[in-house]
């Protein structure tokens, strides 16, 4: 298994709702894929948004990172409508 972290950076300078880490959750799993390999999401407040850790079934580090790419870009849309911008670290 492998553990990509993203974060999601707040767009605006309110601070992040309570339930959002929640909601911002099972946004990422409503878009996974089988062939994400996606195993398991924390998803908690932190600093500068939410701090997201993904644990992703492959093969190596870099197909884990595509994949999670993938699958972050997905949902760019609709993470973006909740008030957060994706970035990997």
């Amino acid at each position: 298994m492998r553990v990509i972290q993203a974060c999601l950076v707040g767009t605006s300078a309110d601070p992040a709702a309570q339930g959002v880490a929640s909601l911002l959750h099972d946004l990422l799993w409503a878009h996974a894929l089988p062939s994400d390999g996606l195993e398991h999401v924390r998803a908690r407040t932190g600093e500068h948004g939410l701090d997201v850790v993904l644990f992703v079934r492959a093969p190596s580090d870099a197909s884990a990172l595509a994949r999670m790419r993938a699958l972050l870009d997905r949902t760019e849309g609709p993470v973006a409508s909740h008030g957060f911008a994706l970035a990997l670290r």
